[in-house]
């Protein structure tokens, strides 16, 4: 058993240039025969400037998988204490992999080509990320390993280019039902979501001669029971609430209805996303004496859109949990909405800004609209 886990480096990837908002539609490519008519009203609504995108803007072609992409933050993990063919585990979430199987972490663990370790993959939206991170975190709190590489990861482009809507637009144009225009659960997607890739040296021990996160708790906890899907993929909604598979549908209809399109119920989420992802975990935090305001140095918000982030600080006064927002640290304007990996890319900014210092204290959030769930996680700078 060891008492305490670390956070002894935290590294980024993000593929490529930042795209500004002049230039995304032309490297996501136009879907239909205009422009989409709702992407400027989301791109000021959501205060993202920049992102980035596995995408050559020049040629269309992809220039890294997820796979790729989560190797390359791997890579980058520096401490003067670890070998990386020394790794125990490896664990690795992320929101869509490259392939139904095998799974992603697998297909991590042959691209890094390090010796043989305990793999495992973590599935989920968002949560994936710190769901592989709170694996890593109880193995080694357990004395299961002695060291863990955690990840978050997403090539959300790759759902987002325009080729994979023009079947179901020339569907629709040929049973004139509807203007050549993709539904706004599904275009709404493409405006929110970019590529990027985290990854995290957990150890028993902290670094010798510089700054560690010593992870002081993590709490996860789903909704699903109370609330039906809201943001979905490899299916498709039904009158009643229910998903109906991508396996229920005919070949054709994979195509015709871009059944494996990412896509999101709006209403729903702009009613429910705060009150179950914030408010009423947040209270249950506060009551139990874990999360003190007065004592949170930095707090770490994931946050899908600039439009929600005084509704998220309206949530916390709410659970009695008042951290002002002059202490709140993102960088969602410039890194973009990285699902999974988000998390990552905030602390890895963080974390090598300078701007630490020993006794520090940090309040992660992490919210996931699939079906509603929440992470909390809270560290300390030793």
């Amino acid at each position: 058993m060891n008492n305490k886990v670390y956070i002894n480096d935290i590294q980024a990837f993000l593929p490529n240039e930042a795209v500004n908002n002049k230039d995304i539609e032309h490297v996501l490519g136009q879907v239909g025969s205009r422009p989409s008519r709702a992407k400027n009203l989301i791109l000021r609504s959501n205060k993202i400037k920049l992102r980035y995108y596995a995408i050559n803007p020049d040629t269309g072609d992809t220039t890294h998988t997820n796979t790729e992409l989560t190797a390359e933050a791997v890579r980058k993990l520096n401490s003067p204490s670890f070998n990386i063919n020394t790794t125990e585990l490896l664990a690795c979430g992320t929101t869509i992999a490259d392939q139904i199987l095998p799974n992603h972490a697998l297909m991590v663990h042959g691209e890094l080509g390090i010796p043989s370790c305990e793999v495992i993959a973590t599935s989920g939206i968002c949560l994936s990320g710190t769901m592989s991170l709170k694996y890593g975190y109880m193995s080694i709190l357990s004395g299961q390993s002695s060291n863990a590489i955690v990840t978050g990861s997403e090539n959300a482009s790759a759902m987002m280019r325009a080729n994979k809507f023009e079947a179901e637009i020339e569907t629709v144009v040929d049973e004139l039902e509807r203007q050549p225009e993709i539904a706004f659960e599904k275009d709404f997607l493409r405006w929110m979501l970019s590529d990027g890739a985290g990854a995290a040296l957990l150890t028993s021990q902290p670094n010798p001669d510089s700054i560690s996160l010593e992870i002081e708790w993590m709490m996860q906890k789903s909704y699903a029971n109370e609330l039906e899907a809201c943001m979905y993929a490899g299916c498709d909604k039904q009158a009643d609430g229910s998903l109906k598979g991508w396996r229920e549908y005919e070949s054709q209809e994979w195509l015709a209805q871009s059944i494996f399109s990412v896509k999101q119920d709006v209403k729903q989420l702009n009613e429910n996303i705060v009150e179950y992802t914030v408010t009423k975990p947040l209270k249950e935090l506060v009551e139990q004496g874990k999360v003190k305001s007065d004592e949170i140095s930095h707090f770490v918000p994931h946050y899908s859109s600039g439009y929600f982030r005084d509704r998220l600080y309206q949530g916390m006064i709410d659970a009695g949990c008042d951290i002002p927002q002059e202490r709140w640290f993102t960088n969602l304007s410039s890194k973009g909405n990285t699902g999974s990996a988000s998390i990552y890319i905030m602390l890895e900014e963080l974390f090598h800004s300078g701007d630490l210092k020993v006794g520090d204290t940090l309040l992660c959030y992490v919210p996931e609209s699939g079906r509603f769930s929440t992470a909390f996680m809270q560290l300390k700078v030793v």
